[in-house]
């Protein structure tokens, strides 16, 4: 087995992934179905929401369907699947600018750690799309090793 066989399997786990997390986590109490949002923000969140999965219905089947240019298409895929993080940072580094909030009141709040004897607050959005960005370089660096596994 290759590392690009390898890296081909882990990016299509990833987008599927991605786009389940995407709907479990936003199609919820604490997101569309808040009543505490305006009718308008539930509607943009499961509007953003079906395009993502959709994204990653296509992402997995460029990565998994047979055919030519299955090197290019990799690629397209790891570049579409970093869209969504990318539209993430753009957003949190952005809160100054439209008064945006990681987290809402009525949602999950930071997790508190002990770190070094200071208490940390971790935001679950952050740390996955840290995470997320992080797993997905790991991947696209995989598939450029020339050599097998095996």
């Amino acid at each position: 087995m290759t590392h690009q066989a390898v890296a081909r399997d882990l990016l299509a786990i990833f987008c599927g992934v991605q786009g389940l997390a995407t709907a479990f986590v936003d199609l919820n109490w604490n997101h569309a179905r808040n009543s505490a949002w305006t009718g308008h923000a539930r509607f943009h969140v499961v509007w953003q929401t079906t395009a993502f999965v959709a994204l990653a219905f296509f992402e997995i089947a460029l990565v998994i369907v047979a055919g030519p240019f299955a090197k290019e298409r990799f690629y397209v895929a790891a570049g579409l699947a970093g869209i969504p993080m990318l539209g993430f940072f753009v957003a949190f580094f952005g809160r100054p600018l439209y008064g945006g909030m990681l987290a809402d009141a009525n949602g999950l709040p930071p997790i508190a750690i002990r770190l070094l004897g200071a208490e940390c607050l971790i935001e679950i959005n952050l740390a996955a799309e840290i995470a997320g960005m992080l797993a997905l370089i790991a991947i696209v660096l995989l598939f450029r090793q020339p050599r097998a596994l095996f």
